[in-house]
């Protein structure tokens, strides 16, 4: 997430991000690893950072991406 070391957010943007990450992690089968958790968290905060707000675009956007994650 270095990429967003320096990324700042008004609180409303926070509660929608948060928002956004909650929901797409309760959508995923359990158990839901950490490595999914922490990359559904920096689509959500790339697509915030090119400025969506929409807390349900941001959702399909981190799921679709974790999608299209090569699978190991």
């Amino acid at each position: 997430m270095k990429d967003f070391a320096n990324a700042s957010f008004p609180p409303e943007v926070i509660s929608v991000m948060e928002q956004a990450l909650e929901e797409a992690v309760a959508s995923l089968p359990e158990p839901v690893s950490a490595h999914h958790v922490q990359f559904l968290a920096e689509a959500i905060l790339r697509a915030a950072h090119s400025g969506e707000r929409d807390p349900l675009a941001l959702q399909r956007l981190a799921l679709l991406e974790l999608q299209l994650l090569p699978r190991k």
